[in-house]
């Protein structure tokens, strides 16, 4: 029994952490300097953002990961493909530029999703409270299906984040492999174009692995109020 709880226990683990592990693995592997191209990943993004007359959406570097802010008109580049000159560095930045196309396009899945994240921030900030707040209510009120109400209340509201990412899988395929695909086949080598294709899928799925994380977070809370 010991054996198959630590299998469980590993089948879950890989489960939660795989995808996200293969989505770095991805970048990785794909990462390596590139001094044929053209350009940096900003310096394509500027280009592209450009021919699209997109002039008004700046191209920054960040700390909090690539993505495109629709309120601010921004692609926003780690500093390895900002400054990076690799099939990664390239990929990415086509495909945070297509989000900003999508912007511009007025693509539905965008601005729903965009409603969503606001959604789930606030309900999320609603459910921590709600977990929070579980023992002290307990405590004074001495209820125990008040106390289950409360914390099940608060984990589906929690929830909510795993559902705004599975929701996003849409916006991300058609920004990966509708628009970013086809402007880097005039850009890249063809014989690249395979490790491209495998960059905007792993761009494409990592709000997958994040949703997962997300569900083991979930579990985390349950531990605490399970005991």
């Amino acid at each position: 029994m010991p054996f198959l709880i630590i299998l469980a226990a590993l089948g879950f683990l890989a489960l939660m952490f795989g995808p996200q592990v293969w989505v770095r693995q991805t970048m990785r592997k794909h990462g390596e300097d590139r001094p044929d191209y053209p350009g940096t990943g900003a310096e394509l993004a500027r280009h592209l953002l450009d021919e699209a007359g997109l002039q008004h959406v700046s191209v920054e570097v960040t700390e909090d990961g690539d993505h495109y802010h629709p309120d601010e008109k921004a692609v926003r580049l780690s500093e390895e493909n900002y400054n990076g000159r690799s099939v990664t560095a390239v990929a990415v930045a086509a495909h945070e530029v297509s989000h900003a196309l999508q912007d511009r396009d007025k693509y539905a899945p965008l601005h729903i999703r965009q409603k969503l994240v606001l959604q789930a921030n606030m309900v999320q900030r609603i459910g921590i409270v709600l977990l929070t707040a579980a023992p002290l209510v307990f405590a004074v009120i001495k209820s125990p299906a008040l106390l289950v109400v409360e914390v099940l209340a608060a984990l589906a509201i929690m929830a909510t984040t795993v559902a705004v990412h599975a929701v996003t899988l849409p916006t991300e395929f058609d920004a990966s492999f509708k628009r970013a695909l086809p402007a880097l086949a005039s850009y890249i080598p063809v014989e690249d174009m395979p490790a491209a294709r495998q960059v905007l899928k792993a761009a494409a799925y990592t709000y997958v692995a994040a949703a997962l994380v997300s569900l083991l977070d979930l579990r985390l809370w349950l531990r605490i109020f399970g005991r």
